[in-house]
């Protein structure tokens, strides 16, 4: 049985604490959080449940094998380096750092002491996008042209990182898992409150061969969460506050023709067929991600959302902040 220790148990904390607490394959041991309160709420979901105000005391424990931090960002780096040099393996919440070169620091630290460094892009542990991934990834699906994301929705409004840090980066992890191509520039407007982070943002990424596009807002009317991706053969549309048919995949597409005889002209015709909604796996992403945590620390996997899919996502977050600076100059990535 492998021991996890949860710092944090505000908003992610508590579901952290009960799917670890459901797994078999682990003990959930112990809580810190610096609200008593929060303690208490946790002993009382968690009976048996060690609690204390300092995650130094956590990290320091002997009994604790592994840690998830679930704590605003700008101490994901603190926290996660002093969990590995304490030879614990760590489950980050996103994003992983508030940089680049702290996220670099963890990787280098976790593989030199062979432990699990894994980040929760619990999105990308959902069945639906994980069929997505495998429609996307068929021969019937074509090439992949472009990916299209919002994701709005009335608060919470964050006071330490803007929207994109927020809300974009659950779309960038699902993107980078759908796409298997590495982003070259990004380009992004916002704007905000005054003195504050931007609450509405619109990133666009620039691949090889495809554009991603990413609209996310705190400050809307109304929730939405739909994702259309475009392939030359086929279509999807991905809709995650649909209760049942959540991915519906289109046979509708477009074909291109050039003749030699007209090599000027450029000939398009439009392609309509069924529509289809795919049985997805309806189990709790977050307990299937905690599963696999466990898993990868017994060796029997290997992380499915390392440290390097966190830094990734990092470099384009941090190049889209840079963006905005410029309103909205394209920014290369290295």
């Amino acid at each position: 049985m492998i021991n996890i220790g949860v710092i944090g148990y505000g908003y992610w904390g508590p579901n952290l604490v009960r799917n670890f607490a459901a797994n078999r394959d682990c003990t959930m041991a112990m809580v810190a959080d610096f609200s008593a309160e929060r303690c208490t709420a946790a002993q009382t979901a968690c009976p048996g449940l060690i609690t204390c105000a300092d995650p130094a005391e956590l990290i320091a424990s002997p009994e604790i094998e592994a840690v998830a931090i679930a704590t605003p960002v700008d101490s994901h780096f603190e926290l996660a380096l002093a969990a590995l040099q304490a030879g614990k393996h760590v489950l980050i919440e996103k994003p992983i750092t508030s940089t680049p070169e702290q996220a670099e620091i963890l990787i280098a630290e976790a593989a030199a002491r062979k432990l699990v460094l894994l980040v929760d892009h619990t999105f990308v542990y959902t069945g639906a996008v994980r069929k997505i991934r495998e429609q996307v990834l068929s021969p019937e699906f074509g090439d992949i042209r472009y990916y299209d994301s919002t994701r709005v929705n009335l608060g919470l409004f964050q006071h330490d990182v803007n929207v994109l840090w927020d809300l974009a980066v659950h779309d960038l992890s699902i993107m980078s898992y759908i796409i298997d191509a590495i982003p070259v520039a990004v380009s992004a407007t916002g704007h905000g409150l005054p003195g504050q982070p931007e609450y509405v943002a619109f990133l666009t990424v620039f691949f090889p061969d495809l554009i991603g596009h990413i609209n996310v807002n705190w400050l809307s009317p109304v929730k939405l969460r739909k994702t259309l991706i475009g392939g030359t053969n086929q279509m999807i549309v991905y809709d995650d506050l649909e209760s049942s048919e959540k991915v519906k995949v289109y046979d509708k597409g477009i074909t291109i023709t050039e003749s030699p005889e007209e090599v000027r002209k450029l000939r398009i015709s439009y392609r309509t067929g069924d529509m289809r909604s795919p049985k997805l796996d309806e189990s709790e992403a977050l307990g299937r991600e905690i599963a696999h945590f466990l898993a990868c620390i017994r060796g029997e996997e290997t992380p499915r959302t390392p440290g390097e899919a966190g830094l990734a996502l990092v470099r384009i977050l941090e190049a889209a902040n840079r963006s905005m600076a410029s309103r909205g100059a394209p920014v290369p990535l290295r």
